[in-house]
């Protein structure tokens, strides 16, 4: 059995779980998340708490098994605390600002990058402008905005220069090495 999918997932207070067979929508105090499950997957609500089963060993299925229960996970952790994604931005000139509920990126380009939110996702922008927070209740979308605006400029390896995420090491190249002996 796997180890993830044979947990139990708690329901905490405020939060409401709906199953109606493959689909699932879970209200909470955040916001609302709705998503359908494959069919060889059964959810089901027991005192308080979700539990996952497969019916047979299949290798495809046992994948499916631990990938619903951790969705499932994500969606209540979501609408009851919310995700949130740190970017950094490093560099001479670099910065960002916010236009209304839009992102300014001034990232040596000839012109500012505008990255306009989802629906559900929310920037901040703090720190002197160098640091972003992308936050919502989607683990996946936040996680896809973060690097939709990483992609913008990725971190260059000789000084290091471009958007990260926060806590992100980035393998340094040594430049060029002047020739020895040259007149």
């Amino acid at each position: 059995m796997s180890r993830i999918g044979r947990k139990p997932i708690s329901v905490p207070a405020g939060v409401n779980v709906t199953i109606d067979g493959t689909a699932v929508t879970v209200k909470g105090p955040k916001g609302q998340l709705h998503q359908v499950f494959h069919p060889d997957i059964t959810i089901a609500q027991e005192n308080g708490t979700i539990v996952v089963t497969r019916p047979s060993d299949a290798p495809k299925v046992r994948a499916l098994h631990g990938l619903t229960r951790a969705l499932l996970a994500n969606m209540i952790l979501g609408v009851s605390n919310g995700f949130s994604r740190e970017l950094v931005i490093e560099g001479v000139g670099y910065r960002a600002d916010m236009q209304d509920k839009n992102l300014v990126l001034s990232v040596g380009f000839s012109h500012p990058v505008v990255i306009a939110p989802p629906a559900e996702i929310t920037f901040e922008v703090a720190k002197g402008n160098r640091n972003i927070t992308v936050s919502g209740i989607d683990k996946q979308l936040v996680g896809q905005m973060a690097a939709k605006i990483r992609d913008v400029r990725p971190p260059e390896p000789y000084k290091g220069f471009g958007i990260m995420y926060a806590g992100e090491r980035i393998r340094r190249k040594a430049g060029k090495a002047g020739k020895a002996g040259a007149k």
